[in-house]
Formats: C-alpha cells, structure tokens, sequence
C-alpha cells in the first residue's frame, strides 16, 4: 500500500504511470507528496475497480487503486462485466472438492434459481433447506450446504445454519486467512455475522474469485435470487471467517 510520505522504488514507478495517463505533471520522485496524492485522488474520482464500481477517493494506493491503474495501462485485462455473460468458474485456484461446489452454485446462478412465490419461498427454497426447517425461513447456508452435497461427500454436515457452516469446518481446522498475498481461492467459504458479531444470525456464501483487490462471491438469500456480489477485500464489514475445503 503506498500513500502520502512513503518513499521508494514502487512511489517512482507510481508517479511514472500517473504521469503517462495524464494525472500527475510534477518532476520524477520517490516520494509520495501532496502532489502525488493529488493525483492519486484525480484518478480514482474518474475511474473505477475491475468490477465497474467506483473507486474509492482516499488518496490510497492499495490494491484495487493499483489494479484499475495497471488495467489502464494495458497491464491488466479484466473481462467487461457488463457484457460478460454467463459466469464461469476461473480456470485456475481452490480444491477439487471446492470447485464441484462452486460449479454447482454458478450453474445455480446461471439459471436465475431462488425465490418464488414470497419472501424465502418456492421449490428452490425447499430443495435448498433440505427438509431441515420449513420453508419460510433463510436459505443462504441451505444453499452453500446443497452445493456441496450435489458434488460429492460432504465436508460438513448438512445445515441450514451460516455460523454453524464455519463452526464444523473450523472443528476439522479448515479455516484460513487470506491475505493479499494468498488471497482467497475459488470455492472457499465465507461467513459474516449480523445483528451482533456474538448473535447466532449470520450468512454464508462462497468465492468465486479475487482479482485486483476485488472479492466476488455467489450467495444466495442476499436477494431473492442467487446471486453474484462484490466486495474490497480487506474493506469486508461484518465478516467472522475464511474456510477452505480441502
């Protein structure tokens, strides 16, 4: 991360490529001054993540502001979301095991699934809660749970409890914490709390990829369809916890 009165070889290169798109006009440096703050912020105030969302203007080089100017650059080639398509699993990351669930949550997806007929209802709601509570209730972790079991053995029991989810598989030792540097992976569990971060309520979904600082899961129960969502990684409000299965 490089932000004002930081020094070095990456605050050069920094300066150099604002300056080859039009955003900073000062002298060559290796410090980021107010100059080469101001020019950080110009970018990201007209431009936006590899996701197409607005950037944050914090005058911050993290890695969503790194990936969007390395896009610019020619550096960095991200599909155009808009016009994207179907979603696809990425070609590359998580386990096996991880990447059975994850397809069978895009196709999930793909195909519109979710509510019908009212809030937490219709046979995808039921087919999701598995006969464990009626329908009418949250199906997020009934949906993460239906992944794994449509793609082989189970590696938790089934439930329909999103804290649970993370409880069992923190019991086998499969939690984890990414990193920028070992971001998450395709497949990998992710669990938020709500109301309280000690309340029983929670929610669950899985990764479907990291690029350029950006998270984007599959979810269900978010909204009353299966959907895709977009986050900052790093920047996560309300979560408790990584999983990944093995």
């Amino acid at each position: 991360m490089l932000k004002l009165h930081s020094e070095g070889t990456k605050v050069a290169t920094l300066a150099k490529n604002l300056r080859a798109l039009g955003y900073y006009t000062g002298p060559a440096t290796k410090v980021f001054d107010v100059e080469v703050q101001k020019a950080v912020r110009a970018f990201q105030m007209q431009n936006a993540d590899v996701e197409g969302r607005p950037l944050a203007v914090d005058g911050i080089v993290g890695p969503v502001t790194a990936a969007s100017i390395a896009r610019r650059l020619g550096q960095l080639v991200v599909p155009d979301i808009a016009t994207a398509g179907l979603v696809t699993i990425p070609e590359t990351g998580g386990s096996a095991r991880a990447r059975a669930a994850l397809a069978i949550a895009i196709q999930e997806l793909n195909a519109g699934n979710g509510e019908e007929g009212g809030n937490n209802r219709g046979p995808h709601v039921r087919k999701y809660l598995n006969g464990i509570v009626d329908e009418g209730n949250d199906w997020c972790a009934g949906f993460v749970s239906w992944c794994f079991s449509q793609s082989g053995p189970m590696p938790f029991n089934y439930t329909v409890g999103a804290r649970d989810v993370l409880k069992q598989l923190r019991a086998k030792g499969l939690c984890v914490e990414p990193s920028e540097t070992d971001p998450p992976r395709p497949g990998d569990v992710i669990v938020w709390w709500r109301k309280a971060p000690t309340a029983w309520q929670g929610h669950v979904g899985l990764v479907l990829s990291y690029r350029g600082g950006v998270l984007s899961t599959i979810e269900g129960n978010k909204t009353p369809k299966v959907g895709r969502f977009s986050y900052t990684f790093g920047k996560i409000e309300r979560l408790l916890g990584f999983a990944r299965v093995v």
